[in-house]
């Protein structure tokens, strides 16, 4: 089969070499904005008189007639035909005949393989908005739920002072929030149009691109051609983006692996979502958590690689740059995926209030507090924050915790404190008292949902 770039050739291609360059097939995903861009190309050719009107209108029939065969997955790709592009005329040009070789006037493969990318990545970050925005629903109706049920707060992993449940999950809503915002302020640079760019000096032929960029809904046209069919920093910055969002999951996934062991008890994740042990009958495995911790290591590595690619390429096109797709379609794949199983596993899970609770008065969290106390007492807090260490060392060695502590023993360390001290201690006002805007009282986090709702709408 002869290439349809075959003229200058007077040999075949190497067959090995024929199976390394061709791109067809993961490039296939490429199908539907491939086909939308040619119709889009042809139609201006058609008005801007660069082909007869009647040859415009049988190109876009036959376009028309192998994207249905696209959309119901009835096309078989060649490898031959190297990419979707060689794939699609090839198909076109054996339905309409030699007439379908018109559509790659004033164009290149250079040109046409940016635009699907534009094409595909403005559609798949629309869709991941919507699916971030599931998850960001997800864990605000487990908060309203949750604002009164409160949990140890972790520093180094080391318990530090008790929160609200709701505002430990609700951290993680504004964590995805940037993520979407970062996702929406991407599309300004997705949105570009590179189609009319030519290989990379443009073309000789009077083609109008304003009118293929709003045939094909574009904002902006690239300015420069030798940009426009080089530049990856679009598919760069989402992948970017796809990091920080895995990144987020994955801490979210650590959370949901440590609270539902046997050594926490804070939550069981539905059965829908977890899986069992071939040989210990009893296990009951977090296994979506932890596949959707790993697989940010899918995301890094793509985002790394494409970094890779492209640091020493010269202007404009070069072959390297075929190795920016898989890794662009792997994450988007991997973040549907993830975002789609997060978002109901945070809607099933059962929240295990009674022993949060007992968790949050058996440790030494509301120490901070005792400190303050002394300080709205007059003293320093330095010397209020060594005398309360010597009270929790004390207690430790009496092995009490300090709401165990008889008033006596609190006087040993500190005349200033008065019998109100239990009230003080007790782990709901300890959360209750941090009323500062974005704190986790009760309070502030009733409002920081509100304002989290706005910006759901």
């Amino acid at each position: 089969m002869s290439k349809l770039w075959g003229g200058r050739f007077t040999k075949e291609t190497n067959k090995l070499v024929e199976k390394f360059t061709a791109s067809i097939s993961f490039d296939q995903k490429l199908a539907r904005e491939d086909i939308s861009g040619s119709l889009a190309h042809v139609q201006m050719l058609g008005e801007c008189g660069i082909i007869p009107m009647e040859d415009a209108e049988k190109i876009k029939e036959g376009l028309l007639s192998i994207k249905k065969l696209a959309e119901n997955d009835q096309i078989e790709f060649l490898i031959e035909d190297e990419d979707i592009h060689m794939n699609i005329e090839r198909l076109l040009i054996e339905k309409i005949g030699p007439v379908g070789g018109k559509l790659h006037t004033g164009r290149s493969r250079n040109d046409q393989v940016a635009t699907d990318m534009h094409l595909y990545l403005r559609t798949k970050t629309t869709e991941l908005i919507h699916l971030v925005e599931n998850v960001q629903q997800a864990i605000m109706n487990q908060s309203k739920e949750h604002v009164h049920t409160f949990i140890p707060g972790y520093t180094h992993l080391q318990r530090a002072q008790p929160v609200s449940f709701a505002h430990h999950l609700m951290a993680y809503f504004w964590m995805f929030e940037r993520d979407k915002e970062r996702l929406i302020d991407s599309l300004k640079r997705v949105n570009w149009l590179p189609l009319g760019s030519g290989a990379l000096a443009g073309t000789t032929f009077p083609i109008n691109r304003e009118k293929v960029a709003e045939l094909l809904g574009f904002e902006t046209i690239y300015p420069n051609s030798m940009d426009a069919v080089s530049d990856r920093d679009f598919i760069l910055e989402f992948l970017s983006i796809g990091s920080i969002i895995m990144t987020h999951i994955s801490r979210l996934s650590e959370e949901f692996v440590l609270w539902s062991s046997q050594e926490f008890q804070f939550i069981e994740l539905d059965d829908s979502f977890c899986t069992g042990s071939s040989i210990m009958p009893q296990k009951k495995n977090p296994d979506v958590p932890e596949l959707l911790r790993g697989k940010t290591g899918r995301t890094y590595g793509n985002l790394l690689g494409l970094l890779t690619v492209l640091k020493g390429l010269p202007l404009a096109y070069n072959k390297d740059l075929q190795e920016d797709k898989e890794g662009m379609f792997d994450t988007v794949e991997t973040l549907e995926g993830s975002l789609m199983l997060l978002a109901p596993m945070i809607e099933t899970m059962t929240i295990k209030k009674e022993n949060m609770k007992k968790a949050i008065h058996h440790d030494f969290s509301n120490a901070t507090d005792i400190a303050d106390y002394l300080v709205r007492k007059g003293l320093p807090f330095r010397e209020a924050h060594e005398i309360i260490g010597k009270l929790v060392l004390y207690a430790i060695q009496e092995q009490k915790f300090l709401l165990e502590l008889a008033f006596a023993e609190f006087q040993q360390f500190s005349s200033l404190f008065e019998e109100d001290i239990y009230e003080v201690l007790s782990p709901e006002q300890v959360v209750a008292a941090r009323n500062s805007f974005g704190g986790t009282s009760p309070l502030q986090v009733i409002e920081q949902i509100k304002l989290a709702e706005k910006k759901l709408l």
